[in-house]
């Protein structure tokens, strides 16, 4: 059993640990009021690539989708999208032409699954979107 010394220790670790994660919310929300919108104006959806506009098809027939981690939840950590509820936001992965990975490329819309309200297209993973006009 650890003496009143180790307990003190562990309780005083427990308390700057809980600033710190405090103190990091906070910049996260300063940092997310300051940072300009990075939403470019909309882009038609016949002006996407090719492989984008193929993604925006399977997202309406509900798949197949090539990847396993299409149709996740998008958590909108970065918070350029609008602000919604956990779980509005899913992301499609749009296959990039000589990749060996999943690539930048990738659609998010909000909504239902089949019928979503509105989706964004990025092509720099999440830095910047565009949102899509159907």
């Amino acid at each position: 059993m650890p003496g009143p010394r180790a307990a003190w220790t562990l309780a005083l670790c427990s308390v700057l640990l809980l600033a710190q994660s405090f103190e990091v919310a906070g910049m996260r929300a300063a940092w997310a009021r300051e940072r300009p919108a990075r939403i470019a104006p909309t882009i038609p959806a016949e002006q996407l690539p090719a492989q984008a506009r193929q993604t925006l098809r399977l997202i309406r027939q509900g798949g197949p989708f090539p990847y396993a981690k299409d149709g996740i939840v998008f958590g909108n950590y970065e918070h350029i999208l609008p602000q919604r509820r956990r779980g509005y936001y899913r992301e499609y992965t749009v296959p990039t032409p000589g990749s060996r990975n999943r690539g930048a490329q990738r659609i998010v819309c909000g909504g239902p699954k089949r019928a979503p309200d509105l989706c964004y297209y990025t092509h720099d993973h999440y830095a910047s979107f565009q949102s899509i006009a159907q």
